[in-house]
């Protein structure tokens, strides 16, 4: 708190804005700072109130050692002044016994005689207020069954008694009868007990995140694992880092550890870190502790006891040496309980959570399901499985490879794998065999291969200084030919490498991204690179003679890779047929020399070239033709690459099922040539593709995930962050909101993500979908920050000024919904101006129409001229769009425009204003037709129209006039279920008549 308050209207408004904050050390030192500020007032009632407010930091923030010596200055004031207590105060007060009775009992330093005294007072203080005891005997149950001793009687003491006003709140005291079911072993009947508050019915602070972390192994142990997986997601994520839920937190551990989610523990570990140091109650920190060790004890008896995990602040731990601390601490706490309360309940207790034994082998949590494999450290890629055994011999290998080689065959991988490892290794001794030649050439080979794997994953500048050392090394060893096309591959490789300046990110980090004519000029220039690169490559084959047929062959292949390269850089149709001229010289030399490879090479490339001219008839032609030719005459390791082209072609046809069907026998048959490189991620983003055309989303869903798995394996992380964010996004298009946050909160904390090192923007996506995906789980606090956020980050795109226009108008909305309509009306002014920079017509007027919507429906007619000013802004972008000639998506911007004046006017009490406009809307919509869309758009005017004319004006006869005849000429156009409104509109004004 920079400024004390100097006024007790001041305090009021900075602690209802405290109150406002999420729990924590932030609220709780304001508290501490306002409270002290009160007494300077020398007024009790301001006094009371800082108090209060502070004994709920302390409560809700885990310090309950606090707690009570505030509400002991609090029972004094009320001892000495008890009129200044007005009847709000004095139940604050009484309710906060309670409070003072879970403190206590949290803390192992105060005698048991100390606990039962309290309850003594507590008793005695209500009953001289004349206030009911059922709150005492809950208070009884509970330490009753915090001590472990006499529970039945307390419970029945309790649990028969009638609800009071001071009462714990029905969702509260419902988990604590479903616990004493839980206790009992029963687990049916606590799950029956937790039935409204596991299904939202019943809410408040804690709950249903409380219950829901109880609830989640009963409901594994009675087979309902699906309902367990949802609360999980939905309770964890309303437990995190809060220091007063560190017990909930434990539990949710303890759920991840007995259900195969080991590796998600850890995670969720190291996400909660924060509570090692900021949890101050013993009790919730036993709690803690106890779910921290089940998980850390599963980790460790898997074998994994070395990984890190997030600890106690101060130094660095593995999951092996946390544990032992962990074990000790909470020993020693669950010991310091029972020797207070003289049983042995918690000891008990802990020792029963540890010796539980999983309860499910595998249980899929989130759309992101990784094993503890997954976060140990990397190991060393596996050399390629080769289809056949692999020769002993040196000389044998060495003939094998060049052999496999020459045929284009993905087991020459393998072999050459094996022979880096050999001539890495001390004491290798190469063949003195003249078929096998010097070693000199099979270092030549090696680099070569290491330059292909090295293309293969865009490294262009390492393969090209690869290649040209190969080539050189080809010379040494008097293989002219090699060395040509060693320097050919060299020349095509260093053609790909992008610029440092133009590569879209800058030495910073951020990136630098080209629009307009700078990315026109970008690939003028790619394109002419590429062009002096085929130049080059003929120079080189026609320079060269004496060649083999199988090096004639490549280097023609090199000739059309460029070629179709810089169609591919430029998209100038114009280049297309020099790509098939050099496709039709490489079919006719394979052809005349028998060379399958090339031949179904030469094809894939035809094929390719014609699809990427926008020819998909011809390119599907080409690659049914070459997918035929495969299946029959070979080589079958070029099949997997043709069915994806094929499958790739057919979705740009529309025929999804032929789509989903040549990508699916893709996949099938790459795993019987993993070493062939078919791009796994990007065949599974088409078979998601084509999955949603053929409406089967959770399957696209299941692709998606899968190929930003293959590509994060495979470290491709940009192009697996991009996966992801599509499939948070069709989680939240799909409804599976916990889902999408699930997902996205495991992303949004991984390294480079934390660290900055990924694209800027497309962290901004992820932390958008995941604003709209608590926005659409009705956490409003939680999605309006975010938003707020991002709107202040995005302000500072001077390069996508509409990107901001768009988050800002969101946020608006959002802040409107809060009632937060100046910050609003701010937010939504910085759209406008980036609107103005970048329209984003239809998004404006959405926005704009529903701030004036929400403000006029909450404030009514003291709202009007607010919303009547965002209706003015979104008449000015519905101006604008039309000069521009923009035709909307969904509503057109005039009639949804006129509807909402006729709307807010009507929320405003300007019943004839609103009429008018509706007129006006009705008029703009003209006749509904037979577009439903369209004829739904107009009922619904009738209907409000109908509504302002007959109810609020009560001309009820030109209101039944105007909706009957609405009625009979929407059921004459065949729209009887659209004018089911209307018709009980017409009802209800015949009843009041």
């Amino acid at each position: 708190m920079q400024n004390p308050p100097q006024t007790t209207d001041e305090l009021y408004a900075a602690l209802g804005e405290n109150d406002r904050l999420p729990y924590g050390r932030t609220r709780t030192v304001t508290a501490e700072e306002l409270a002290e500020a009160a007494e300077l007032f020398g007024e009790p009632v301001p006094l009371i109130h800082a108090l209060l407010e502070l004994q709920e930091a302390y409560t809700y923030g885990s310090e309950p050692r606090k707690s009570p010596v505030v509400f002991a200055r609090l029972l004094n004031l009320f001892d000495e002044q008890p009129d200044v207590f007005d009847a709000r105060l004095r139940h604050q007060l009484f309710w906060r016994f309670k409070w003072v009775a879970n403190a206590l009992r949290s803390l192992p330093e105060i005698p048991l005689a100390s606990l039962r005294q309290w309850m003594t007072e507590m008793r005695d203080r209500y009953e001289k207020a004349g206030l009911d005891l059922q709150p005492y005997y809950g208070q009884a149950y509970q330490l009753a069954a915090h001590v472990g001793e006499d529970m039945d009687l307390a419970y029945e003491l309790w649990a028969g008694r009638t609800r009071s006003a001071l009462s714990d709140c029905e969702a509260c005291e419902t988990c604590e009868r479903a616990l004493y079911h839980l206790a009992a072993g029963d687990d049916e009947r606590a799950l029956r007990v937790w039935e409204p508050v596991l299904q939202g019915k019943e809410s408040c602070q804690e709950e249903p995140a409380r219950s829901v972390s109880y609830a989640l192994l009963p409901l594994l142990r009675t087979g309902r694992a699906d309902e367990a997986r949802h609360l999980h997601l939905a309770g964890y994520r309303g437990s995190r880092r809060n220091p007063s839920m560190a017990g909930e937190v434990g539990r949710h551990l303890e759920f991840c550890a007995l259900t195969g989610n080991e590796a998600r523990g850890l995670e969720l570990l190291a996400e909660n870190r924060n509570l090692f140091d900021e949890v101050d109650s013993p009790l919730a920190l036993l709690d803690l502790l106890t779910g921290v060790e089940v998980l850390l004890a599963r980790v460790e008896a898997l074998g994994h006891g070395e990984l890190p995990a997030a600890g106690f602040p101060g130094r660095s731990w593995t999951v092996a040496s946390l544990r032992a601390e962990v074990r000790d601490r909470a020993d020693d706490l669950a010991a310091r309980f029972d020797a207070r309360n003289g049983t042995t309940a918690h000891a008990d207790r802990r020792r029963a959570r540890l010796d539980r034994a999983p309860l499910l082998e595998s249980l899929e949590l989130t759309l992101r399901p990784r094993t503890l494999d997954d976060v140990a450290p990397a190991p060393a890629p596996a050399a390629p499985r080769p289809a056949e055994t692999l020769p002993e011999s040196p000389a044998e290998l060495i003939r094998r490879a060049r052999e496999l080689d020459e045929q284009g065959h993905p087991d020459a991988h393998a072999c050459w794998a094996r022979l880096r490892e050999l001539t890495a290794a001390g004491g290798y001794v190469h063949p003195d065999d003249p078929d096998v030649g010097p070693l000199v050439r099979l270092r030549a080979d090696l680099l070569e291969e290491e330059a292909t794997l090295a293309d293969r994953k865009d490294r262009h500048a390492d393969a090209a200084a690869l290649y040209e050392e190969a080539a050189g090394l080809y010379e040494d060893a008097g293989l002219a030919g090699h060395a040509v096309f060693a320097r050919a591959s060299a020349v095509l490789a260093q053609a790909q490498v992008v610029p440092p300046e133009a590569d879209g990110e800058g030495a910073d980090g951020e990136g630098a991204r080209l629009e307009g004519a700078d990315a026109e000029a970008r690939a003028a220039a790619q394109a002419d690179v590429l062009a002096r690169a085929h130049g080059e490559l003929v120079r080189l084959h026609e320079g060269a003679s004496g060649l083999a047929p199988f090096l004639q062959a490549r280097l023609l292949r090199l000739r059309v890779s460029a070629r179709g390269l810089r169609l591919q850089a430029s998209g100038d149709k114009e280049h297309v047929a020099p790509v098939l001229a050099e496709a039709e010289l490489l079919y006719d030399f394979a052809t005349r020399h028998g060379l399958t490879g090339q031949i179904a090479a030469a094809r894939l490339l035809r094929a390719t070239t014609h699809a990427m001219s926008g020819d998909l008839p011809t390119a599907r032609a080409e690659a049914d033709g070459l997918v035929e030719l495969l299946r029959t005459d070979g080589p079958a390791w070029h099949l997997p690459r043709a069915l994806s082209l094929l499958g790739k072609i057919q979705l740009g046809l529309g025929d999804a099922e032929a789509a989903h069907a040549s990508l699916s026998e893709s996949m099938r048959l790459a795993a019987e040539w993993p070493a062939e490189g078919v791009d796994a991620p990007n065949v599974h983003g088409e078979l998601a593709q084509a999955c949603m055309h053929l409406g089967r989303p959770d399957e696209a869903l299941r692709h998606l995930t899968r190929s930003a798995e293959l590509d994060l394996r495979a470290g491709d992380r940009f192009d697996a962050f991009c996966a992801w964010s599509n499939a948070a996004q069709l989680s939240l298009d799909l409804g599976r909101i916990e889902d999408c946050i699930a997902l996205l909160d495991s992303l949004l904390v991984e390294p480079d993500v934390v660290n900055g090192e990924l694209d800027d923007r497309l962290v901004a996506q992820l932390r958008l979908t995941r604003a709209r995906a608590l926005h659409a789980g009705e956490d409003l606090k939680a999605a309006t920050a975010e938003f707020v956020a991002l709107a202040a980050e995005s302000a500072g795109w001077d390069d996508d000024p509409g990107s901001h226009a768009m988050i800002a108008a969101e946020t608006a909305v959002l802040l409107g919904e809060a009632g937060e309509f100046e910050q609003a009306r701010e937010a939504v002014d910085r759209a406008l101006a980036a609107h103005a920079r970048d329209p984003r017509f239809e998004m404006l007027s959405n926005a704009l129409r529903e701030l004036a919507r929400l403000q006029a429906h909450q404030q009514g007619p003291d709202g009007l001229a607010g919303a009547r000013a965002f209706l003015d802004d979104a008449g000015r972008v519905a101006d604008a769009a039309r000069a521009a000639g923009y035709e909307a998506h969904g509503r057109p911007l005039d009639s949804a425009l006129a509807y909402e004046h006729g709307r807010v006017n009507a929320y405003g009490g300007a019943y004839e204003e609103s009429l008018a406009a509706l007129e006006k809307a009705l008029g703009l919509i003209g006749e509904p037709g037979e577009d439903a869309g369209r004829a739904a758009e107009w009922a619904e005017c009738v209907r409000l129209a109908g509504v302002v004319e007959g109810v609020y004006l009560e001309r009820r006869a030109a209101a039944l006039g105007r909706v009957g005849a609405a009625v009979e000429r929407l059921a004459s156009l065949g729209h009887g279920e659209t004018a089911e409104p209307l018709t009980e509109l017409a009802e209800r004004l015949r009843d009041e008549e």
